[in-house]
């Protein structure tokens, strides 16, 4: 009985190849596996990098910044900026955790807080009703096939593919010609018509069953009871990864406001970041802070959403 469980034992040479093979793998596998895991995480500390900086140093005092940074933000008795003649001092951890630059932010100057709620007067409007206006084109291009149809929505690619810049002259003179030059009407109007958010959504919808539209015809049912019941809750995910991508696109504008709006009291905080003066270094740590919070938290919150508006490919889940 023990020569025949000894026996069990035994490999044969092709088993026993076979094991160092997968041994092998494995060890390749683990190594492979440790080399991105330690690519992706330098690649994560330098992107975040920058904004690690940017929220510690924002609980420096006024006099520390100038210490640590004050030859980089100098300037020379013409008024030009100073070379640097010795090395920065990059800080991470403050030597005493100071509030006084949110202190003057939140509750000193108003004019910052002025500016936040401009750049939101200027964004959530565009994002609600470029949503709109997307849904119900893109719903037209996805449902009805044709090719006036198709000739419109290659249009809209081409617009889309077009850099700001290069539209931004036209937008100057439509909204000299519509009298609506310097105020609110000139940055809402070219965001809420933008082809963008139509592109993405039409792709989306066309990928949607034509069988469940039919079958919801037959039933009974109207466009917009299609549109509204359908067409809708499938493209949740979509809609919201859209929504959040146009957030953050112009939330970050800085041209359209320089250039449709000469007042520059209704600029938003993104224009008037660059323009905070070299006395006020430790408020810009401060302000730029404060103007990361909303994009953080709106990614945040719809991560799942524009994951699954990114990757899922349209169709009835299972």
């Amino acid at each position: 009985m023990n020569s025949n469980r000894h026996s069990s034992r035994v490999w044969n040479p092709a088993e026993r190849r076979a094991r160092r093979n997968n041994r092998k793998k494995r060890r390749r596998l683990i190594v492979k596996t440790a080399l991105i895991t330690m690519f992706a995480a330098c690649f994560a500390v330098l992107f975040l990098m920058p904004i690690v900086l940017t929220v510690t140093n924002s609980f420096m005092s006024a006099s520390e910044i100038s210490a640590n940074y004050g030859q980089v933000f100098a300037t020379s008795d013409t008024g030009g900026k100073t070379y640097i003649a010795s090395k920065v001092n990059l800080k991470f951890i403050p030597d005493m955790v100071s509030f006084s630059q949110y202190i003057t932010v939140l509750f000193k100057s108003p004019e910052y807080l002025f500016k936040f709620w401009n750049s939101v007067i200027l964004v959530v409007p565009i994002v609600i009703f470029q949503l709109l206006v997307a849904a119900g084109a893109s719903y037209g291009f996805a449902r009805y096939r044709g090719r006036l149809k198709e000739i419109i929505f290659f249009v809209y690619i081409i617009l889309m593919l077009m850099p700001y810049q290069v539209t931004l002259v036209p937008n100057y003179l439509v909204s000299e010609w519509l009298n609506i030059l310097d105020t609110r009407w000139a940055i809402w109007l070219p965001g809420i018509f933008s082809p963008f958010a139509v592109f993405l959504l039409t792709k989306y919808m066309r990928r949607i069953p034509e069988s469940v539209m039919e079958a919801a015809q037959i039933d009974g049912a109207g466009e917009w009871q299609i549109f509204k019941s359908i067409c809708m809750p499938l493209c949740k995910g979509s809609l919201c990864s859209v929504a959040i991508l146009i957030f953050i696109d112009y939330w970050n504008m800085v041209e359209q406001p320089l250039i449709l709006l000469s007042d520059t009291e209704m600029h938003p905080l993104s224009v008037f970041l660059s323009k905070i003066n070299e006395g006020e270094v430790g408020l810009a740590f401060a302000v730029a802070t404060i103007y990361m919070v909303p994009p953080i938290l709106v990614f945040l919150y719809g991560e799942d959403y524009l994951v699954e508006g990114i990757t899922y490919q349209g169709g009835i889940k299972g």
